[in-house]
Protein backbone atom coordinates (compact mmCIF):
# COMPACT_ATOMS: atom_id res chain seq x y z
CA UNK A 1 0.00 0.00 0.00
CA UNK A 2 1.31 3.47 -0.92
CA UNK A 3 2.45 5.76 1.90
CA UNK A 4 -0.13 8.44 1.08
CA UNK A 5 -2.85 5.78 1.42
CA UNK A 6 -1.44 4.48 4.73
CA UNK A 7 -1.40 8.04 6.06
CA UNK A 8 -5.19 8.01 6.35
CA UNK A 9 -5.13 5.70 9.35
CA UNK A 10 -3.50 8.47 11.36
CA UNK A 11 -6.26 10.90 10.43
CA UNK A 12 -8.85 8.94 12.40
CA UNK A 13 -7.54 8.79 15.96
CA UNK A 14 -10.67 10.17 17.59
CA UNK A 15 -14.33 10.46 16.75
CA UNK A 16 -15.05 13.17 14.19
CA UNK A 17 -18.73 12.40 13.52
CA UNK A 18 -20.48 15.73 12.99
CA UNK A 19 -23.50 14.75 10.94
CA UNK A 20 -23.58 14.94 7.17
CA UNK A 21 -23.79 17.39 4.31
CA UNK A 22 -26.83 17.72 2.08
CA UNK A 23 -27.99 14.67 0.14
CA UNK A 24 -30.51 16.62 -1.94
CA UNK A 25 -28.74 15.61 -5.15
CA UNK A 26 -30.30 12.17 -4.66
CA UNK A 27 -33.88 13.40 -4.46
CA UNK A 28 -34.53 13.67 -8.19
CA UNK A 29 -32.41 10.67 -9.16
CA UNK A 30 -32.93 7.63 -6.99
CA UNK A 31 -34.58 6.58 -3.74
CA UNK A 32 -33.44 3.01 -3.09
CA UNK A 33 -31.03 0.33 -4.29
CA UNK A 34 -27.70 -1.24 -3.41
CA UNK A 35 -25.23 1.55 -2.77
CA UNK A 36 -21.45 1.56 -2.38
CA UNK A 37 -19.96 4.36 -0.28
CA UNK A 38 -16.45 4.41 -1.75
CA UNK A 39 -14.19 6.00 0.86
CA UNK A 40 -16.67 6.19 3.73
CA UNK A 41 -14.39 7.58 6.44
CA UNK A 42 -16.17 7.61 9.79
CA UNK A 43 -19.60 7.19 8.18
CA UNK A 44 -20.56 10.81 7.48
CA UNK A 45 -22.49 9.79 4.37
CA UNK A 46 -22.95 6.05 4.84
CA UNK A 47 -25.17 6.51 7.89
CA UNK A 48 -27.66 9.03 6.44
CA UNK A 49 -27.70 7.04 3.19
CA UNK A 50 -28.60 3.94 5.18
CA UNK A 51 -31.27 5.90 7.05
CA UNK A 52 -32.76 6.88 3.68
CA UNK A 53 -33.34 3.23 2.88
CA UNK A 54 -30.39 2.37 0.68
CA UNK A 55 -28.74 -1.04 1.07
CA UNK A 56 -25.31 0.39 1.91
CA UNK A 57 -21.88 -1.22 1.70
CA UNK A 58 -19.11 1.13 2.87
CA UNK A 59 -15.38 0.76 2.23
CA UNK A 60 -12.34 2.66 3.44
CA UNK A 61 -8.58 2.11 3.70
CA UNK A 62 -8.43 3.29 7.31
CA UNK A 63 -9.21 0.69 9.96
CA UNK A 64 -9.57 3.46 12.53
CA UNK A 65 -12.20 5.14 10.34
CA UNK A 66 -14.09 1.88 9.95
CA UNK A 67 -14.09 1.35 13.74
CA UNK A 68 -15.60 4.80 14.23
CA UNK A 69 -18.18 4.17 11.53
CA UNK A 70 -19.01 0.80 13.07
CA UNK A 71 -19.74 2.35 16.48
CA UNK A 72 -22.02 5.01 14.97
CA UNK A 73 -23.80 2.43 12.82
CA UNK A 74 -24.36 0.11 15.79
CA UNK A 75 -25.68 3.00 17.88
CA UNK A 76 -28.30 3.70 15.23
CA UNK A 77 -29.08 0.00 14.72
CA UNK A 78 -28.45 0.20 10.96
CA UNK A 79 -27.56 -2.71 8.70
CA UNK A 80 -24.53 -1.33 6.82
CA UNK A 81 -21.70 -3.54 5.64
CA UNK A 82 -18.15 -2.28 6.33
CA UNK A 83 -15.03 -3.40 4.48
CA UNK A 84 -11.37 -2.38 4.40
CA UNK A 85 -10.35 -1.77 0.78
CA UNK A 86 -8.90 0.76 -1.66
CA UNK A 87 -11.49 2.42 -3.89
CA UNK A 88 -9.42 1.49 -6.95
CA UNK A 89 -9.17 -2.21 -6.05
CA UNK A 90 -12.32 -3.66 -4.48
CA UNK A 91 -13.43 -7.28 -3.99
CA UNK A 92 -16.87 -7.06 -5.62
CA UNK A 93 -18.31 -8.69 -8.72
CA UNK A 94 -19.12 -6.66 -11.82
CA UNK A 95 -22.57 -5.00 -11.87
CA UNK A 96 -22.92 -5.30 -8.07
CA UNK A 97 -24.33 -1.83 -7.33
CA UNK A 98 -27.11 0.51 -8.40
CA UNK A 99 -25.37 3.55 -6.94
CA UNK A 100 -21.80 4.50 -6.04
CA UNK A 101 -21.21 7.47 -3.73
CA UNK A 102 -17.68 8.94 -3.80
CA UNK A 103 -17.51 12.34 -2.12
CA UNK A 104 -14.18 13.92 -1.17
CA UNK A 105 -12.15 10.85 -2.11
CA UNK A 106 -10.74 11.05 -5.66
CA UNK A 107 -8.88 14.23 -4.74
CA UNK A 108 -6.68 12.21 -2.41
CA UNK A 109 -5.38 9.86 -5.13
CA UNK A 110 -2.61 10.08 -7.70
CA UNK A 111 -3.45 10.12 -11.42
CA UNK A 112 -3.12 6.38 -12.08
CA UNK A 113 -5.14 5.64 -8.94
CA UNK A 114 -7.90 8.05 -9.97
CA UNK A 115 -8.10 6.43 -13.39
CA UNK A 116 -8.17 2.95 -11.83
CA UNK A 117 -10.91 4.00 -9.40
CA UNK A 118 -13.18 5.30 -12.17
CA UNK A 119 -12.59 2.12 -14.18
CA UNK A 120 -13.44 0.08 -11.08
CA UNK A 121 -16.64 2.06 -10.52
CA UNK A 122 -17.71 1.49 -14.11
CA UNK A 123 -17.32 -2.27 -13.71
CA UNK A 124 -19.13 -2.35 -10.38
CA UNK A 125 -22.16 -0.36 -11.51
CA UNK A 126 -25.13 -2.01 -13.17
CA UNK A 127 -26.32 -0.69 -16.52
CA UNK A 128 -28.07 2.61 -15.84
CA UNK A 129 -26.39 2.83 -12.43
CA UNK A 130 -25.42 6.22 -11.03
CA UNK A 131 -22.07 7.49 -9.79
CA UNK A 132 -22.04 10.55 -7.49
CA UNK A 133 -18.73 12.38 -7.15
CA UNK A 134 -17.54 15.53 -5.44
CA UNK A 135 -13.94 16.84 -5.60
CA UNK A 136 -11.89 19.95 -4.92
CA UNK A 137 -11.55 22.47 -7.76
CA UNK A 138 -8.25 24.08 -8.76
CA UNK A 139 -9.40 27.55 -7.66
CA UNK A 140 -9.91 26.37 -4.09
CA UNK A 141 -8.25 28.34 -1.31
CA UNK A 142 -6.48 25.20 -0.08
CA UNK A 143 -4.53 24.79 -3.34
CA UNK A 144 -0.82 24.30 -2.78
CA UNK A 145 1.82 22.28 -0.95
CA UNK A 146 4.67 20.11 -2.16
CA UNK A 147 3.79 19.28 -5.77
CA UNK A 148 4.14 15.61 -6.73
CA UNK A 149 2.07 15.65 -9.95
CA UNK A 150 0.36 18.46 -11.88
CA UNK A 151 -2.15 20.16 -9.52
CA UNK A 152 -1.40 17.43 -6.94
CA UNK A 153 0.29 18.17 -3.64
CA UNK A 154 1.52 16.28 -0.60
CA UNK A 155 0.90 17.74 2.85
CA UNK A 156 3.05 17.28 5.96
CA UNK A 157 0.73 14.53 7.19
CA UNK A 158 1.42 12.55 4.00
CA UNK A 159 -2.07 13.04 2.58
CA UNK A 160 -2.35 13.78 -1.15
CA UNK A 161 -4.55 16.62 -2.44
CA UNK A 162 -5.41 16.92 -6.12
CA UNK A 163 -7.32 19.93 -7.48
CA UNK A 164 -9.53 19.30 -10.52
CA UNK A 165 -10.67 21.40 -13.44
CA UNK A 166 -14.13 20.77 -14.85
CA UNK A 167 -12.66 19.58 -18.16
CA UNK A 168 -10.38 17.12 -16.34
CA UNK A 169 -13.30 15.53 -14.51
CA UNK A 170 -15.26 15.38 -17.79
CA UNK A 171 -12.36 13.53 -19.41
CA UNK A 172 -12.01 11.16 -16.47
CA UNK A 173 -15.72 10.31 -16.75
CA UNK A 174 -15.61 10.05 -20.52
CA UNK A 175 -17.25 6.61 -20.64
CA UNK A 176 -20.22 7.82 -18.58
CA UNK A 177 -23.12 10.09 -19.44
CA UNK A 178 -22.73 12.84 -16.89
CA UNK A 179 -23.79 16.22 -15.55
CA UNK A 180 -21.00 18.22 -13.93
CA UNK A 181 -21.58 21.30 -11.77
CA UNK A 182 -19.09 23.74 -10.25
CA UNK A 183 -19.63 25.60 -6.98
CA UNK A 184 -17.65 28.63 -5.83
CA UNK A 185 -18.37 30.12 -2.42
CA UNK A 186 -16.57 33.05 -0.87
CA UNK A 187 -15.34 32.71 2.70
CA UNK A 188 -13.88 35.50 4.81
CA UNK A 189 -11.16 34.96 7.38
CA UNK A 190 -9.58 37.83 9.30
CA UNK A 191 -10.86 40.36 6.80
CA UNK A 192 -9.65 38.49 3.71
CA UNK A 193 -11.80 36.76 1.11
CA UNK A 194 -11.10 33.17 0.03
CA UNK A 195 -12.77 30.80 -2.45
CA UNK A 196 -14.11 27.34 -1.78
CA UNK A 197 -14.19 25.67 -5.20
CA UNK A 198 -15.98 22.32 -5.49
CA UNK A 199 -16.90 20.25 -8.54
CA UNK A 200 -19.61 17.59 -8.41
CA UNK A 201 -20.86 15.08 -10.96
CA UNK A 202 -23.79 12.72 -11.42
CA UNK A 203 -22.64 10.11 -13.95
CA UNK A 204 -24.75 7.34 -15.45
CA UNK A 205 -23.32 4.10 -16.78
CA UNK A 206 -24.66 3.56 -20.34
Amino acid sequence: MSEHIKAWNGEYKRSIWKGHYSLEVLDSCCKTGRLLDAGCGSGKYAIPLGMRGFDVVAVDVSLNALKMAGKSIAGRKLDIGLLAANVYQMPFSDSSFDVIWCYGVLQHLLLKEREAAISEFRHLLRKGGLLFIEVLGEEDMRYGGSEVEPNTFSRKNGIIYHYFSKSELEELLGKFSCNIVESRKEKRFKGKSYTRHMISAVAEKP
